[in-house]
């Protein structure tokens, strides 16, 4: 096992009324902290989803874990062929290489914060995001940046089973 040693000298604090926000209802995406501010230990962010709301299709990160803290709401969580259902205060710690999604529970609303480590530069992922909701950019020019991001997008059978069905998943 190597230890990863983050370079940073102050302490990051991010004030919610300071963050920029991404996207709107049903997708709120909060910017708090991305792996230039915190040395590379991690990028974090909050996600609001409303009304049963997809967070992000089935990816995978080689480098990175990512981990979902349910804040408030329901969420399915797909890690690997699972999709699990995440209530207020459950955890969910997907490593690197294994196929992950999130979404709000259909007809509920979602809270999560969610981390990467260590971390990636993802802001700009999530700017990204934003210019193909607003037809500035095309959902193919995604799998253009995928390494650059380490976000690489894949089929999920499970997933997509689960989001047409609508039925809650195996309780954290």
């Amino acid at each position: 096992m190597s230890l990863f040693v983050p370079k940073f000298d102050e302490s990051v604090v991010v004030r919610e009324a300071e963050a920029e926000v991404v996207g709107r209802a049903p997708t709120t995406v909060r910017l708090l902290a991305d792996s230039s501010s915190t040395g590379g230990a991690l990028s974090t962010q909050r996600v609001t989803l409303t009304a049963g709301a997809d967070g992000a299709k089935p990816h995978w990160h080689d480098n990175s874990a990512e981990m979902f803290f349910l804040l408030d709401g329901a969420a399915d969580i797909l890690s690997g062929d699972d999709v699990l259902t995440a209530g207020p205060g459950d955890l969910v710690v997907v490593p690197p290489g294994k196929p992950h999604a999130f979404a709000a529970v259909p007809g509920a609303d979602a809270d999560l914060l969610i981390v990467l480590t260590p971390g990636v530069e993802r802001f700009e992922y999530f700017r990204h995001l934003q210019r193909i909701a607003l037809g500035e950019a095309t959902r193919e020019s995604l799998l253009e940046v995928q390494e650059l991001y380490d976000n690489h997008f894949l089929s999920s059978p499970a997933w997509d089973a689960r989001r047409r069905a609508g039925a809650p998943g195996e309780t954290v």
